[in-house]
């Protein structure tokens, strides 16, 4: 596994208070799990988890004071690039500013690691998303056709970001 550079000290948040980033282990993969399958259409499953922590990707957990998760994020270095493969807020905290937290978390780890630019997907629907990537700096490179699963069997496309670091 490929060392987790940027395990931080205790980071603070108007509303939930004191939190704590950490590297996500497999203890960590139930409360994950739940969060993605009630975020996403189509979540990743354990699988999809356990074998990203076994590949070595960087991957982190923001949990409060009581030690609820709030979110994470999951991100690939390759040579001197960032791949954000995925960041998840539960639904419930979702619109709080968690969101930039675990960005600011993801792309400080990233510079850590000496990578020059930060690429992502996002659902062409998800509108939300892609607008707090364009105000957190990211910008549109690209499209990838068919790139997402979607509902009855259909496929849908992916909004290609970058991010210089």
């Amino acid at each position: 596994m490929s060392e987790q550079l940027a395990v931080s000290l205790p980071v603070s948040h108007p509303r939930f208070g004191r939190l704590q980033f950490a590297a996500m282990g497999a203890s960590d993969l139930d409360a994950v799990v739940r969060i993605e399958e009630a975020v996403y259409s189509h979540p990743w499953t354990r699988g999809n988890f356990q074998d990203s922590l076994y590949s070595g990707y960087q991957a982190q957990t923001l949990r409060d004071a009581h030690g609820e998760l709030l979110g994470y994020f999951l991100v690939m270095l390759a040579v001197d690039e960032a791949h954000l493969l995925n960041i998840s807020v539960a639904a419930l905290h979702q619109h709080q500013g968690l969101g930039r937290m675990l960005l600011d978390q993801a792309t400080g780890l990233a510079r850590q690691h000496h990578m020059r630019t930060m690429l992502l997907e996002v659902r062409e629907s998800n509108v939300h998303a892609a607008k707090v990537y364009r105000q957190y700096g990211f910008t549109e490179i690209g499209r990838r056709k068919n790139y997402y699963p979607a509902a009855n069997q259909t496929r849908e496309g992916a909004i290609v970001m970058s991010l210089p670091l």
